[in-house]
């Protein structure tokens, strides 16, 4: 800090002037220097802990999946051992009745046919329920909503996410399976029974069908929230310029906004599908969890997911657990499959782009 000194001549000099020096005080030498060093070597290695640190978060997540990987192809080997790739596509002959089946656990046959049957079945039905409805509100919540509304009805339509899935199934079975056998499994056979896909009388309403309706209320909001971000990414210049051409609203959206996200708006239902293909605790309670395989939607059915959540407790073999854990590592692959590839077509829309602001 500064120094007032005042120098003072010698004694024997006599009296003289008085001078006033101002000036400062000089710092140790290479003090600042040394604590700015010290300052910058603990900074540095810090961020390098730290990056090492979130380095190790990242790749816990392919050790944890190559974990899950393992562990399932190390317990579906006895049976992989013994049936290979005629698992998936097989079936054979019961011995006292003459039939075909799919699923024998005392016999200690078994094939997954049935299982991958359903669960495409009830996936496709409920991409064709939800798709339509999730496109008309994104479009609406995009392009048409009122700003006061648009808001909450967003919330609203993501909060279906949040709804557990026992929960969805314990609605779907005291309110949707009564719906579907006394007023709409009724009206589609009688106008579509000559197809043969509704001609089976079920009693109790449980089935592909039910199956297919739950999967779609569930996966709606996933579908319609991604493809609002997609659609969000086009650009607002991109929606001007075609209705400066003449163009009127829907035109616009078609062509303008559609058109140049439908890569984007193809990969959210591909995610969604995605979702459909695991869900468990719905599907189990509205299926009918039967290991065969009927042409008609309106028959009970079985999933892979259902079949494992099911029968896993209650398997008392080793190879009868062993094809549970078959079903569930073909399951992993599928869902790792269809989840990479429905990110991928979101990414090739949505990068680089600004969201529209609202």
């Amino acid at each position: 800090m500064p120094e007032i000194g005042i120098s003072a001549p010698p004694p024997e000099a006599g009296s003289g002037p008085v001078s006033v020096r101002v000036g400062t005080s000089a710092p140790a030498p290479h003090s600042g220097v040394r604590r700015y060093l010290l300052s910058r070597g603990n900074s540095a290695l810090a961020d390098r802990l730290f990056k090492l640190l979130m380095l190790l978060c990242a790749l816990s997540i392919f050790l944890i999946v190559a974990l899950i990987a393992a562990q399932l192809i190390d317990k579906s080997r006895p049976n992989w051992a013994q049936s290979g790739f005629h698992f998936f596509f097989s079936s054979f002959r019961n011995p006292y009745t003459n039939q075909s089946q799919y699923w024998d656990p005392v016999s200690g046959q078994f094939s997954a046919l049935p299982f991958l049957y359903g669960t495409l079945v009830s996936s496709l039905l409920a991409l064709l329920l939800a798709v339509p409805l999730a496109l008309g509100v994104a479009i609406f919540l995009t392009e048409m909503c009122p700003r006061l509304l648009r808001g909450p009805l967003a919330f609203l339509t993501e909060l279906l996410a949040a709804i557990p899935s026992i929960v969805y199934g314990l609605w779907a079975l005291f309110i949707l399976v009564p719906l579907l056998r006394d007023n709409v499994n009724p009206l589609l056979i009688k106008t579509f029974g000559w197809t043969g896909f509704f001609a089976d009388d079920n009693p109790t309403g449980l089935g592909y069908v039910a199956a297919g309706v739950i999967l779609a209320i569930m996966i709606l909001p996933i579908i319609s929230s991604l493809t609002r971000e997609v659609m969000m990414a086009v650009p607002h210049a991109q929606r001007e310029a075609v209705l400066a051409l003449g163009a009127t609203r829907w035109e616009m959206i078609r062509t303008g906004v559609l058109r140049n996200a439908r890569i984007g708006i193809v990969g959210s239902i591909i995610l969604g599908l995605g979702r459909a293909l695991g869900e468990t605790m719905a599907v189990t309670m509205v299926i009918g969890n039967t290991p065969e395989i009927h042409p008609s939607l309106l028959a009970n059915g079985a999933s892979m997911a259902s079949v494992i959540a099911n029968e896993f407790a209650e398997a008392f073999s080793d190879l009868h657990r062993s094809a549970l854990i078959e079903i569930g590592l073909a399951l992993f692959l599928v869902t790792i499959i269809v989840n990479a590839f429905a990110q991928l077509l979101v990414w090739a829309v949505t990068r680089g782009a600004p969201a529209r602001a609202h």
